[in-house]
């Protein structure tokens, strides 16, 4: 080969080589365009400034992984139950060519390798509840480049590379401990019972629990203890609690809500005001002792988030407009507002959360859908 030729094919290799990179970033990156979003009642934006994101079309069914972290309370088993409930619907299953589910616990780099073998094995969506908000850098840039969506729901991603869906959590944290500036007439000693450490849902409810109370005008003496979102964990660290820094004029739990009540009572601990999520079991608790000063502020959303994190990563795969990060309402029931059979349900287990639906969203289950699903990778 001549030193022309050989410079033509070498200059025809980097164009080539070029218009591929090109055609890659051109299929993996989605257009900044103007909202509304395709389900505006749906896909709420998290702000005025949110932005709103039209991925290029792609032809289903398509091929959909959940990556969860932490799997040990029964929201996230509930969780996992829900995803693979709605992945089972008929509308929706008609759109999924298979829909894989793994949860590698509270282990980082476990989670982000899991999320690069779904990138590897060419699955359109990834959604994630996020083990660490800051740590998935490298994976969220491979997902973009290879033009695979990525949603993340609950524990969220600290980029807009992402597609978030979400609740306020920080508010979620101001909600409680304005619930409990409300009904403690003086301030006093506040147990509280944290969540998984490291992860953003954690941090922000306790951001915004101590900037209420900080900012009460009131004198509060706080405990910290973890609890990690599960009745048994919390259950002790409410036991040892008691007995090392108690007794205390109210709680705020951040899940595990039922083993907190039963330490408070195997203790034989007053019954004062609590701020927690939407446990059937807690709120079971607060109807029955609001008498004796189980004053309660229930509040939360239900695994049911995870049902609306598919249906944007499905709705984004379509070419429809998709807000950055969505934004979900709270379910919130407050003493003495607590109703039978609606707020709670004496006849269901105590380990299930209420208010598992989005009607803006027509997602809704039924116990028996969510039960009859396993906890299981598959």
């Amino acid at each position: 080969m001549s030193k022309s030729m050989r410079a033509r094919c070498l200059a025809t290799c980097a164009s080539l080589v070029l218009l591929s990179a090109f055609a890659g970033k051109a299929l993996a990156e989605p257009e900044t365009v103007k909202g509304p979003a395709a389900e505006p009642e749906c896909m709420v934006p998290w702000a005025g400034d949110t932005k709103f994101f039209k991925f290029p079309a792609k032809k289903g069914p398509y091929r959909v992984a959940l990556a969860n972290g932490y799997i040990a309370n029964t929201w996230r088993i509930q969780m996992i139950q829900t995803a693979k409930a709605y992945a089972a619907q008929p509308e929706v299953k008609a759109k999924l060519k298979e829909f894989k589910v793994v949860s590698t616990g509270e282990d980082v780099p476990a989670q982000i390798s899991a999320i690069n073998n779904f990138i590897d094995s060419g699955y359109d969506a990834i959604v994630v509840n996020a083990q660490n908000p800051t740590a998935f850098g490298p994976v969220i840039k491979r997902a973009k480049q290879a033009g695979v969506v990525l949603v993340a729901f609950d524990n969220i991603l600290a980029t807009e590379d992402a597609i978030n869906v979400n609740v306020d959590q920080k508010g979620l944290g101001e909600l409680w401990a304005k619930w409990l500036v409300k009904n403690v007439a003086d301030g006093g000693k506040v147990l509280e019972v944290r969540g998984v450490a490291g992860t953003s849902v954690d941090t922000d409810r306790h951001n915004g629990f101590h900037s209420v109370l900080n900012g009460s005008g009131k004198k509060w003496q706080v405990t910290e203890v973890v609890g990690k979102w599960d009745d048994g964990v919390a259950q002790k660290a409410t036991a040892d609690a008691i007995a090392t820094n108690g007794p205390f004029d109210a709680i705020s739990g951040q899940g595990g809500d039922t083993g907190i009540v039963q330490a408070m009572l195997d203790a034989k601990h007053k019954m004062v005001p609590f701020g927690g999520e939407t446990e059937n079991g807690f709120r079971k608790f607060c109807a029955a002792k609001a008498s004796e000063g189980l004053k309660c502020s229930s509040a939360g959303t239900g695994p049911a988030q995870v049902a609306v994190a598919i249906k944007v990563a499905l709705a984004a795969l379509e070419g429809k407009v998709v807000p950055q990060s969505v934004k979900l309402p709270l379910a919130v029931v407050e003493d003495p507002n607590f109703k039978k059979d609606q707020d709670y349900f004496p006849a269901q287990s105590d380990n299930f959360f209420v208010g598992n639906s989005f009607p803006t969203c027509g997602i809704n289950f039924t116990a028996q859908e969510i039960m009859g699903q396993s906890k299981e990778n598959q």
